[in-house]
């Protein structure tokens, strides 16, 4: 269980929502109420984007947890042959604009890889989007099975953070990255992992269960 207190916006926003807040104060300042009104407006959607609750992690080397917040749009069993190279259950979760965009580390364990790379702006809810889309990989190792999260830019987005590195050692419900403006990521589990959630379901990262490993 995650309890350490933390500012509930994400790092990456603070600096962006300084800026602007400066910005609009010094608008209303100088006279232009209805620029800075519209600053203040897009302070207010920044400081709504970059929330970053604290949440409570479920417990169990066995559960795996969701790696983002939004709605389940794919399961699928594939062959994964960039990572795994071996039968998969790739899970798929949509992030609009309205979800929180902060990554969660979805099994403790260490990280084996990490690889940036270059791609299109499909939207993110598209199939293709797994493959095309500009993204960065990273495998999990638990000790005894490996995982890829991928996280992918959308349409909109144009920037993925990731925070972590090979080699480093991580806890199930950790911060790992975010994904700026509508996106997607997807997890790849096992393929005698028991999934929990179905097309359709909304989740919270870190919070909710979305497979149980046997």
């Amino acid at each position: 269980m995650e309890k350490k207190f933390k500012i509930p916006i994400a790092a990456e926003g603070l600096k962006l929502i300084s800026l602007v807040l400066i910005f609009s104060a010094c608008m209303f300042i100088s006279g232009y109420n209805v620029i800075g009104l519209i600053s203040l407006i897009i302070t207010l959607f920044f400081m709504f984007f970059f929330r970053d609750p604290n949440r409570d992690v479920p417990e169990g080397d066995h559960i795996i947890v969701s790696p983002a917040d939004g709605k389940i749009v794919s399961i699928k069993e594939i062959f994964e042959n960039d990572y795994l190279h071996m039968d998969v259950k790739r899970i798929s979760i949509f992030l609009s604009v309205f979800n929180v965009h902060i990554n969660r580390i979805p099994i403790g364990g260490k990280v084996e890889r990490v690889q940036y790379i270059p791609g299109k702006f499909h939207i993110a809810a598209v199939e293709k989007a797994s493959l095309e889309n500009e993204q960065t990989a990273i495998v999990i190792s638990d000790g005894q099975r490996k995982m890829l999260v991928k996280q992918i830019a959308g349409i909109i987005a144009r920037r993925i953070a990731c925070y972590v590195k090979p080699g480093d050692m991580v806890q199930k419900g950790a911060r790992f990255g975010m994904i700026y403006f509508g996106s997607r990521t997807d997890i790849f589990l096992p393929k005698d992992a028991e999934i929990k959630v179905k097309l359709g379901d909304r989740v919270k990262g870190a919070k909710d269960i979305i497979a149980i490993l046997k």
